[in-house]
């Protein structure tokens, strides 16, 4: 089955994955990074979580100046009130499941597939030796040099990329 889904993705990209690498995995991560981005948007209340998130603040807020005043029933009080904001974020948690769940099979099949092409290739070079890079191949034993990109760099650069500005499209924050 998932040399099926491979097959349609090679006759999708045509020549583009032999020839221009670059544009194949930076499309490849645009469409992945866009799909999480979407599914998260229609998956997850984006209100909810803006409320969440405001209301923690306000909290740690409270909880610094109870802190500088030394009043143990401020304190108290604080302590609550991060207890049911623990209990809302968990439950914020449990939304956010399902959409994990629908794009995890949609990574490993663009992951795997770009694997197949593009193990130990060189899809950008960088203009100095970054250290990251470095380190990175050196965990992994790769074959490329310091100054290089791999697939896995690349697309994570590209999808997150997209991601950021969709993100900021939709208004999620």
């Amino acid at each position: 089955m998932i040399e099926g889904i491979y097959s349609f993705l090679d006759d999708l990209f045509g020549g583009y994955i032999v020839q221009h690498p670059l544009l194949a995995i930076t499309f490849a991560g645009f469409v992945i990074g866009g799909s999480y981005t979407l599914i998260y948007y229609f998956f997850t209340d984006v209100e909810k979580t803006r409320k969440l998130q405001e209301m923690a603040k306000q909290i740690q807020k409270e909880m610094r100046e109870a802190q500088k005043s030394g009043d143990e029933k401020k304190i108290r009080k604080v302590q609550q009130k991060q207890m049911e904001l623990m209990k809302m974020q968990s439950e914020m948690m449990r939304d956010t499941m399902i959409p994990m769940l629908l794009t995890l099979p949609i990574f490993w099949i663009f992951f795997g597939w770009l694997r197949r092409w593009y193990a130990e290739v060189a899809i950008a070079k960088s203009p100095f030796n970054f250290f990251l890079f470095d380190w990175f191949h050196s965990m992994y034993h790769s074959a490329l040099m310091p100054d290089e990109l791999g697939y896995f760099g690349w697309y994570i650069l590209s999808s997150y990329i997209i991601g950021m500005v969709m993100r900021k499209f939709l208004d999620m924050g």
